[in-house]
């Protein structure tokens, strides 16, 4: 028996059903994926099936004694509660159970008590409270009123995760979480023994957790089997055929439309069938929802900027906190050249945001020097939406006091503008405020392209977007020949984005990679890898020596180990060329081997000696090219590099 059921289920805001007439289950250790267009009522379905709110129509049923722990897009807690009370909430039955088991109460039944105890893992509530905080790196002292907005989600997700539910109903609960959390949420979720149900735009994420996708699509829930990879094959072939019907449907009623305009006579029995069937293609035109449009993304380029964006020489950035100095840019030495698509990968809190400021001009480092470029011009998208004002229309939002906007020199009327981005005009006159979270990002980047920029900074833009915007954006930013600083934890995005990463290490260290984040969790791992094994090498030589039995008298008779030169780190470039080293002997070993076979034809001299001749060279010059790459392959390999 499914463990959530949904049955012709409706629901509508306006004149737009959000759902119509649908249904939807949920089976046990299932875990789907929830998606869809921006406002297309994701949340509001989210809340139905954890009983928060209640369709217009259609029936509800769950299974008996199956608990629930939703999540919302931006959670109310209380504000002068800590971390570790807000987040036991979650496991108040549990508190409550081993509260009256130790208030000694003979009345109460002690065995039935201890029961459900043991069921409820109540004993060690507090362990469990403890290992959820430390996972999601939140300090369990700090009260809730001090915690940013990403952290306060991370709270609620903690609040809910410690409950242990049969089904978690988790609403974006990737945004605002850096790539350590993801991927233990993720792991979390593949572990799980539960369901779960996720709405989530983050593409790599559904990959990971998800085995079932279901998208909410013109008030339709579409399941599909598999993860988002096999969702984007099933769903590209559902549309084409989908297309090809109606494009048929669309030609037989464009006939029929000239067949009763050329006038009919309708006492003949033919003749009036014709006419209901008309009329039937006309009803099943009109109930027809077509596919959403997409979002048309164009940018105001401003005038190039110069060569250099910013040079950086051992710049170092200090904040005073309680705990004493924090270091949060030590020493940082880097250069960002015009055209350069840099992503920041670090945790929350790790500094990303004052290195960016430091880089724009917006902050002076306390050490080092930084010398920035002409003529830059900056647009900035705030993951916290500060920008907003709920109160503004849309259209005042996007042009303050005018109905036009200009856009690579193409005069364009607001409300033209505002449709590009799937603003109808009768919306562009509504207020900020009633926007989902979604489109209110979508807003943001409306008016952050309408305004002409050689710099984009794009701090968290992936938060509530749809995929197909996100796809878009990755295009568009593709195509922008300005300079690109973008913070990100959607890990598809970022790689879809950037030339190059700068990665947080620690204790302020950042490093700036080649290549993407799967580039950086490459080397990094491989680096780590490296120091582990090193790190053991020197364990084994001094426990070796410990257990060597002392020589007193003759002390000086030991022999001394010979100092060996530090293995040097290789860079990026250097450790590519390492891994295609064994590719490239192999490849000359077969050249070579293929040419052995040629000249062991004694007729080829005679018949083509000018070939011979070449082939004898060519063997020649593969000896010397292998004996090069073997070289190489053992200097690299020995960290013996200049």
């Amino acid at each position: 028996m499914a463990l959530i059921t949904l049955i012709n289920a409706q629901l509508a805001f306006g004149h737009v059903p959000l759902l119509d007439h649908t249904d939807f289950s949920l089976e046990t250790q299932e875990r789907v994926g929830l998606i869809g267009r921006n406002g297309t009522g994701k949340s509001s379905l989210l809340k139905i099936l954890a009983s928060l709110e209640k369709p217009d129509d259609g029936t509800l049923q769950l299974q008996g004694g199956v608990r629930i722990a939703y999540v919302s897009q931006e959670p109310t807690l209380a504000a002068d509660a800590t971390v570790f009370d807000t987040a036991s909430l979650g496991l108040g039955h549990a508190r409550q159970a081993r509260d009256l088991y130790l208030s000694g109460d003979h009345s109460l039944d002690l065995d039935a008590l201890q029961t459900e105890i043991e069921t409820l893992d109540a004993w060690n509530w507090e362990q469990r409270v403890e290992e959820t905080l430390q996972r999601l790196h939140l300090d369990p002292t700090a009260t809730i009123g001090s915690l940013s907005g990403g952290l306060k989600k991370r709270v609620a997700l903690a609040q809910a995760l410690v409950s242990k539910p049969d089904v978690l109903l988790l609403d974006e609960p990737t945004n605002h979480l850096d790539l350590d959390s993801i991927g233990w949420l993720e792991s979390l979720l593949k572990e799980y023994k539960g369901s779960a149900v996720v709405i989530s735009h983050d593409r790599a994420f559904l990959d990971a957790v998800s085995t079932r996708i279901v998208d909410l699509d013109r008030g339709r829930l579409l399941s599909y089997p598999g993860n988002f990879t096999q969702y984007q094959l099933l769903k590209e072939e559902q549309l084409a055929q989908e297309a090809i019907i109606n494009a048929r449907a669309d030609k037989v009623l464009a006939q029929e439309e000239v067949w009763i305009r050329k006038g009919v006579e309708a006492r003949r029995t033919r003749a009036q069938g014709r006419i209901t069937r008309l009329m039937k293609l006309r009803e099943t035109r009109a109930a027809r929802r077509d596919v959403v449009g997409r979002v048309k993304l164009d940018l105001a380029r401003g005038d190039a900027s110069g060569k250099i964006v910013a040079e950086l020489e051992k710049v170092s950035k200090h904040y005073e906190t309680g705990n004493g100095r924090k270091t949060v840019v030590r020493q940082f030495t880097g250069t960002v050249l015009r055209g350069d698509k840099l992503g920041l990968i670090g945790p929350n809190g790790a500094g990303k945001t004052t290195l960016l400021k430091m880089i724009l001009g917006q902050l002076e480092p306390d050490e080092g020097t930084v010398r920035r470029g002409t003529n830059m011009t900056v647009a900035y998208f705030d993951q916290m939406r500060d920008q907003i004002d709920l109160d503004a229309t849309l259209e005042d939002f996007i042009s303050p006091g005018s109905e036009w906007i200009e856009i690579g020199g193409k005069r364009t009327h607001v409300k033209s503008y505002l449709g590009d981005f799937l603003f109808s005009p009768a919306r562009a006159t509504a207020p900020v405020r009633t926007l989902s979270g979604g489109e209110r990002n979508r807003l943001l980047l409306a008016r952050l392209f309408a305004r002409p920029a050689n710099v984009l900074v794009l701090d968290e833009p992936t938060n509530d977007l749809d995929i197909d915007t996100l796809e878009l954006l990755e295009d568009l930013l593709g195509q922008y020949d300005g300079t690109v600083f973008l913070v990100s934890h959607d890990r598809q995005f970022v790689d879809n984005v950037v030339t190059s990463t700068l990665a947080f290490e620690g204790d302020g260290k950042w490093v700036e990679y080649e290549g993407d984040v799967q580039d950086w969790l490459t080397q990094s791992a491989r680096t780590a890898a490296i120091a582990k094994a090193a790190e053991a090498s020197a364990n084994r030589v001094a426990s070796t020596r410990t257990a060597e039995p002392a020589t007193p008298a003759a002390p000086q008779a030991a022999a001394k180990p010979v100092p060996t030169a530090p293995k040097k780190k290789l860079s990026y470039k250097e450790q590519r060329e390492l891994d295609g080293l064994p590719a490239l002997i192999a490849q000359l070993e077969a050249e070579q081997k293929t040419i052995d076979g040629a000249l062991a034809d004694a007729t080829l001299y005679a018949s083509d000696p000018a070939r011979a001749t070449a082939l004898v060279q060519r063997h020649s010059e593969l000896d010397d090219a292998l004996l090069a790459a073997m070289e190489r392959w053992e200097q690299l390999g020995a960290g013996q590099v200049s």
